[in-house]
């Protein structure tokens, strides 16, 4: 599979100014070659690497599919590690699928998703950690998230693994020189030189552990619920937070019946933001099913933006939601201001939210709307710099394999005080090796790594 050559489309579906095609491999040269004819000067095949060739990609039959740019480029000093071309053409889905049906029919085969990519991880061109960066970067949806997903590409995360790996290492050989040979003239093992070690490196990799909670939010996104009575103004804070009428407004309450979710930017933070149906005893069944998804939805939420009408008293309904959300991240919402408002509601959710973020707001004059968006960044933010040179735990993979090499470096420091031997002492630091090297892909398994480019788009 890795000496095949493979070739895909690298542009997105549909039409556009230009479509690329990628092709990689020991081939990759000589049979793109066959095809594409440069307008002057030597064929392709002989043309200097790194560079950029104009000229037309014909069919098998000699007839011209489309005028192209052709870059070429020898290994290893590509993205893959292997020769690669690039071929540009005019973003036409039918010029593209034929210049990709002539290489497919002609030693080339489609490559799989993610395979470039995994190919660059394979010839060593890039770290596992570094290569789960580049789908993060096409997925990120603020330039916080990109900032993250690039430090990850440029080595900011692996060269701390790779940092404490090398540490670990030093020690592994001590004791394995210890256990192997235990009739040669090998110094003991100094416990408290181990010890001065390894706290160092919990230390860092509990740093490392405390970034997850907001690395999470810049890769996956913050999931926040809008819950509320029905028509209190939950889609009217919808349509205004994502600047489109993306739901359904009217007076009839109950309109909404099932789950709305849109992608925004809160001052570089993406929220997942969810508009449900409204929670009150159901009227019928399309209704008691909205009801329970909303329910669901809150007992998930990382955010609850709880819209309440200020001009009305608070029902039984609202009770039950308050109950149901006590202990959740939640900020309130007292909508409709610009109505005459009931004064008992604002007292009631006053002593009912405690400590928790009160904002009145109208939704239907923009009112308030500045205040909660800067309430949710002081949320997530809570008083730390937006963007943070040190490396940050984005990915559930590095945060599970930290947490368990963790487990095993407290295991050493416990063995140490216990003056156990050796030989216990090493399977602890042997599997926190171990569970350093799965994030960057030095002791992760094939299945594993398979897993991870399936899930990278055909042509990256």
């Amino acid at each position: 599979m890795i000496s095949d050559t493979i070739a895909a489309i690298a542009t997105a579906p549909g039409e556009g100014g230009i479509g690329i095609i990628r092709v990689s491999g020991q081939d990759s040269w000589s049979i793109v070659d066959k095809f594409f004819k440069v307008k002057k000067g030597v064929p392709l095949i002989e043309r200097t690497s790194h560079t950029i060739n104009y000229g037309h990609f014909n069919n098998e039959q000699g007839q011209v599919i489309d005028e192209c740019l052709v870059s070429v480029m020898r290994g290893p000093k590509t993205f893959t590690g292997e020769d690669v071309v690039e071929i540009n053409c005019h973003g036409s889905y039918l010029a593209l699928q034929q210049i990709l049906k002539v290489l497919l029919v002609n030693g080339i085969r489609l490559a799989e998703a993610g395979e470039f990519s995994k190919r660059a991880f394979l010839n060593g061109r890039i770290d596992l950690a570094q290569a789960e960066s580049i789908i993060d970067i096409i997925r990120a949806k603020t330039e916080d998230g990109l900032h993250f997903a690039i430090n990850q590409l440029q080595g900011v995360l692996s060269k701390e693994i790779e940092s404490m790996r090398k540490k670990l290492l030093g020690l592994l050989a001590i004791f394995e020189a210890n256990i192997d040979f235990p009739e040669e003239d090998v110094p003991p093992i100094n416990y408290t030189h181990v010890k001065d070690t390894i706290v160092p490196i919990i230390k860092e990799v509990d740093k490392l552990l405390a970034t997850w909670d907001e690395g999470k939010i810049y890769r996956e996104g913050l999931k926040t619920v809008i819950i509320g009575r029905p028509n209190v103004g939950k889609s009217s804070l919808l349509n205004l937070l994502v600047k489109d009428e993306r739901a359904i407004v009217t007076d009839i309450p109950g309109t909404t019946r099932d789950v709305i979710e849109e992608i925004i930017n809160i001052g570089g933070i993406p929220l997942r933001i969810i508009d449900t149906a409204g929670i009150r005893k159901a009227m019928d069944e399309v209704e008691k099913i909205g009801v329970e998804k909303s329910i669901s939805l809150i007992d998930n939420a990382d955010l609850i933006l709880y819209v309440i009408d200020a001009t009305l008293p608070l029902s039984n309904d609202d009770e039950a939601i308050f109950q149901r959300i006590a202990t959740k991240n939640v900020v309130f919402l007292l909508n409709k201001i610009d109505l005459p408002q009931n004064h008992d509601t604002i007292k009631e959710v006053n002593s009912l939210a405690a400590t928790k973020p009160i904002i009145k707001i109208s939704a239907k004059e923009k009112l308030g709307i500045e205040k909660l968006t800067n309430t949710i960044k002081d949320l997530v933010y809570s008083g730390k710099a937006r963007i943070s040179e040190h490396p940050t735990i984005t990915n559930s993979r590095h945060y599970a394999a930290l947490k368990q090499a963790n487990q095993h470096l407290h295991g050493i420091i416990e063995g140490v005080e216990g003056n156990l031997p050796v030989d216990f002492l090493s399977i602890d630091l042997t599997s926190s090796y171990e569970k350093f090297g799965e994030v960057t892909g030095s002791t992760v398994g094939e299945d594993v790594i398979d897993q991870i480019f399936s899930e990278f788009c055909i042509g990256k």
